[in-house]
């Protein structure tokens, strides 16, 4: 009797579970939200760069993604300023800075080709000749590791076709003094011209080297004259435009001039007779060239 009564005296507990209503969740979906936000607008932003890019820039840009080593080592629109240069030239063979040419005021209609594979009437190529003279103005304009160097090009459509010619500078020469070692900057450049010219595939080129009328000295190569610098320059035009990716065959001749064709009669030490002229030339004057060949 006295086990049951302990056993009915022993406390019951009734253990009751409380629910709680689910308490704030933070603000972990802001930062979700904001996140989105973000990227839709580089999104955007991105697409708004693209479709304020020309042909020119968006063609370096694709270029840069094929072949990113070599653009970036000579061509693309995302290359930047160079600031190696090559020294010598002018009254200092040490000074490399720059010098500003008097040059006029140059404004172009910004216009683009495409690239021409069936031959073209005399009208039609002349048309052609301007639309490309016009591109690569603007092209080199519109790129900030070339803006700099547009005074230092002429171009001009003559009777044999379109002539760029790239002119020397007093205190920032094309190549080393009596060398034909091209400063870099100068290979962008042949790199972009090479780029816009190879857009004309029937059109050839031949590529002319000139000095100035200093007479060229070495001490260790008594044989070297002008006209074989001229000659040596205008190859290393060559072997620039080849590298940027234009044809071999495009080029049909390579020729030196030394003096004898300067840009400045009057006077013939002025640095500016020191060129390189590179002429894409219509198809008649290619016809008489090969003829004579």
């Amino acid at each position: 009797m006295s086990g049951s009564s302990d056993k009915d005296s022993q406390p019951i507990i009734i253990k009751k579970i409380k629910k709680q209503a689910h308490g704030h969740h933070g603000g972990s979906w802001k930062i979700a939200y904001a996140d989105f936000v973000t990227a839709m607008m580089a999104f955007f932003l991105l697409m708004w760069l693209l479709a304020s890019l020309n042909t020119a820039q968006k063609q370096g840009i694709s270029d840069y993604f094929k072949q990113p080593l070599r653009i970036s080592l000579i061509s693309g629109e995302s290359t930047g300023t160079r600031t190696v240069n090559v020294k010598g030239g002018g009254e200092d063979a040490r000074k490399i800075d720059g010098q500003v040419t008097k040059n006029n005021s140059i404004v172009v209609e910004k216009k683009e080709i495409s690239e021409v594979t069936k031959p073209a009437s005399k009208d039609e190529e002349m048309k052609q000749l301007n639309e490309l003279k016009a591109n690569i103005m603007m092209s080199v304009a519109q790129d900030p590791g070339l803006s700099e160097l547009k005074d230092r090009m002429l171009m001009d459509v003559t009777s044999e076709g379109l002539r760029v010619q790239l002119i020397d500078n007093k205190k920032r020469p094309m190549f080393s003094l009596g060398s034909d070692k091209m400063d870099p900057d100068m290979e962008l450049l042949l790199a972009k011209i090479s780029q816009l010219m190879q857009k004309m595939p029937n059109n050839k080129i031949t590529i002319q080297g000139h000095t100035d009328a200093n007479p060229y000295f070495n001490p260790d190569d008594m044989e070297q004259s002008n006209w074989e610098l001229s000659t040596q320059r205008a190859n290393a035009a060559r072997r620039a435009l080849i590298k940027a990716g234009m044809s071999e065959d495009k080029i049909v001749r390579v020729t030196g001039y030394a003096s004898t064709v300067l840009l400045d009669k009057t006077n013939p030490l002025n640095p500016n007779n020191r060129r390189i002229s590179i002429i894409l030339m219509k198809k008649d004057a290619t016809d008489r060239l090969l003829e004579n060949d």
